[in-house]
């Protein structure tokens, strides 16, 4: 069956005037401790002061839009309104209009995604793990991710390159300390901890996009040929495997042997990617 588009957005979703009169789907009021939390969810941080901004809006005039769930064998699950759920939490509201929908675990990821993508409220890092959930989870290309958002392919690709780089600069990216086009600089780099050395002179100096560049430029140009074209090539295979495992994969390459480490960040996150290795056996 084909897909349907949703980079069109949430309104294609929720037609809020068909919610109100379609029989079939009315605007429930549901206790919001029967309400779970989106597996699926991107944003892992969430900016106090606009959560603060929709607790005052909520206080004054109630919840205005409704949030979107779908049944589970406990309640219900959010697919959409977070924020809208935690501030009406933090307000002691009892219960808060939602609309229920049967919705599949790739559409609960797609909606999460695009609602926060087209609020501008996800890093790029946020944005680089989604990708990656998309294709390690439910198989899609990233010509598949980028129809279906709505994007350019080389978006999608550039921004999962960013999962490439070390943890203390995906950080630094996430706190905006530097941007994604600083981060796309220093992936030209061959080595780890060249990547923290540059990053740490763009963070001190605080160097514009085309500074850190040209920096990057100057360090890469007196690198062997053939180192450059080896440390390629393993690039390349990690970027693969990363793709297949949703994480950041690191290869050691010797000249008769080698190995190749896989990063996980909780047990959850272990037992996915085992899970991911079982299916591929």
């Amino acid at each position: 069956m084909e897909k349907r588009a949703l980079g069109r957005g949430l309104s294609a979703l929720i037609p809020v005037k068909e919610a109100e009169t379609d029989s079939q789907e009315k605007i429930l009021q549901i206790p919001t401790s029967q309400i779970k939390t989106n597996k699926y969810q991107p944003r892992t941080e969430f900016n106090q002061e606009k959560l603060n901004e929709l607790i005052s809006s909520i206080k004054e005039k109630g919840v205005v839009q409704p949030v979107l769930v779908r049944k589970s064998q406990a309640g219900y699950e959010l697919i959409a309104g977070e924020r809208r759920l935690r501030a009406a939490k933090s307000l002691g509201l009892d219960k808060v209009p939602a609309i229920a929908r049967d919705v599949a675990d790739v559409d609960m990821l797609e909606i999460s995604l695009i609602e926060n993508i087209q609020r501008e409220e996800l890093s790029p890092i946020e944005e680089a793990h989604a990708f990656q959930r998309f294709v390690a989870e439910f198989n899609f290309t990233q010509d598949k991710i980028a129809k279906v958002l709505g994007k350019d392919r080389s978006t999608i690709a550039n921004t999962i390159r960013l999962l490439a780089l070390p943890k203390r600069i995906q950080d630094y990216i996430s706190k905006g300390t530097i941007t994604a086009g600083h981060a796309r600089a220093l992936l030209a780099l061959p080595t780890e901890n060249e990547q923290l050395r540059v990053c740490n002179m763009i963070v001190k100096k605080g160097l514009s996009v085309r500074e850190a560049e040209a920096l990057v430029a100057r360090r890469g140009s007196g690198a062997k040929r053939a180192d450059v074209r080896k440390d390629q090539n393993i690039t390349d295979i990690e970027s693969r495997l990363q793709q297949v495992f949703g994480t950041r994969v690191k290869i050691f390459h010797g000249k008769k042997r080698g190995r190749i480490q896989i990063e996980y960040y909780s047990n959850e996150d272990m037992n996915r990617i085992l899970d991911l290795m079982t299916k591929r056996t």
